[in-house]
């Protein structure tokens, strides 16, 4: 993380921020997040990720800590403050302060907003796409609204220490024999045809904001995309398998539990994707 944090407010030092012990995002997990990719000082899918953010506030019935101009106005500051031109902001909103009850607190309190950035490697997530990256799978065990982004992730973080323990980068998961999604990034496979297959929006996902650039790309390129469920033994005899999200854009998936996906190299289909992608954000 860069040095320096937005609080409630302030700029203040990473080392010397802190949020209040009765803040209710630490007590009850009551809030949401977003996480938003820079590069060369400019957003990727900007807007997207802050109707997505808006989404989740109207849906958890949390108020908007700040206007969406003045909300742009702290991000670029805070990109000034910590000198980062590619970076990973992260934006965080919650209930607030109130003493520790269940019910939401009365009227009056004010949602709190914590927002951090840490620099990010255009150039090593290339290489990595480049060799492609391993996955496992796990059972989802998510509560049933997981289209909401919001901060209660721990079935998420024991997904993600799974795949970490497996020496994967990712664990997909799965629900009544269906693949969902990752655990920080959209399900998606290239089947026999050339069709790209992922998961339908629902409460069952969270709509990935890069999920939706990737579709917009792939009709440009005349790729046909079919939204609907599929199985873990569809993927393994899918000619490529990718992950998409902010954090890794569209990423190939050589291996699944140990088992190649095709050949066991990155395919042509994510790799153009990839590359159109990247070209639709910087042209935005």
């Amino acid at each position: 993380m860069a040095g320096i944090a937005y609080v409630n407010g302030a700029y203040l030092r990473s080392s010397n921020a802190q949020v209040h012990i009765e803040d209710r995002g630490y007590q009850f997990a009551d809030g949401i997040y977003e996480v938003c990719l820079v590069i060369d000082g400019r957003y990727w899918d900007a807007e997207g990720h802050l109707d997505r953010m808006d989404r989740s506030l109207k849906e958890l019935g949390i108020r908007q800590p700040m206007s969406r101009a003045s909300l742009r106005t702290v991000m670029a500051e805070l990109l000034t403050r910590n000198r980062l031109k590619d970076a990973l902001v992260y934006m965080q909103v919650t209930r607030g302060v109130a003493p520790r009850n269940h019910p939401f607190p009365a009227a009056g309190v004010t949602p709190a907003l914590v927002m951090t950035a840490r620099r990010f490697n255009l150039d090593d997530n290339d290489a990595r796409a480049k060799k492609g990256v391993k996955i496992i799978t796990q059972p989802d065990i998510r509560w049933a609204r997981v289209d909401i982004k919001s901060i209660s992730l721990l079935p998420n973080v024991l997904a993600k220490q799974a795949a970490v323990e497996a020496n994967a980068v990712e664990s997909w998961l799965i629900k009544d024999g269906k693949v969902t999604e990752g655990s920080s990034s959209n399900a998606w496979i290239v089947d026999d045809t050339g069709a790209i297959i992922t998961h339908p929006k629902g409460r069952e996902i969270l709509g990935g904001i890069t999920r939706e650039t990737a579709i917009a790309c792939a009709r440009d390129l005349q790729i046909r995309v079919e939204e609907r469920p599929f199985t873990l033994a569809e993927a393994a005899q899918a000619k490529e398998v990718f992950i998409t999200a902010a954090t890794v854009l569209v990423m190939p998936v050589i291996a699944i539990d140990g088992q190649k996906v095709g050949d066991g190299a990155p395919g042509p289909i994510a790799a153009q994707l990839r590359e159109a992608y990247k070209e639709r954000a910087r042209s935005a």
